[in-house]
């Protein structure tokens, strides 16, 4: 049986590759890529500030730019 992280890595997986979806469904409607993601990132903070609330949000946001410049979010070739 596969433990909790697991299962986590399986639904982390599952939900960018919907996203990704949904991301190129509304470039083909010509909706501008800044737009997208400016208003994914709004859904987001949206939701997590709803689960989390505000201050552990923010706490989240600090620390952004450190992993941003990681390259935490860049994908490989594999994964575009």
């Amino acid at each position: 049986m596969a433990n909790d992280a697991d299962g986590v890595d399986v639904q982390k997986a599952l939900a960018l590759d919907l996203i990704l979806d949904a991301w190129d469904a509304a470039l083909k409607r010509e909706v501008e890529p800044e737009v997208l993601a400016s208003v994914a990132i709004y859904a987001a903070l949206v939701d997590m500030i709803d689960r989390f609330g505000a201050d552990a949000v923010a706490d989240f946001c600090a620390s952004l730019p450190e992993r941003v410049r990681k390259g935490e979010f860049t994908l490989s070739e594999a994964e575009r």
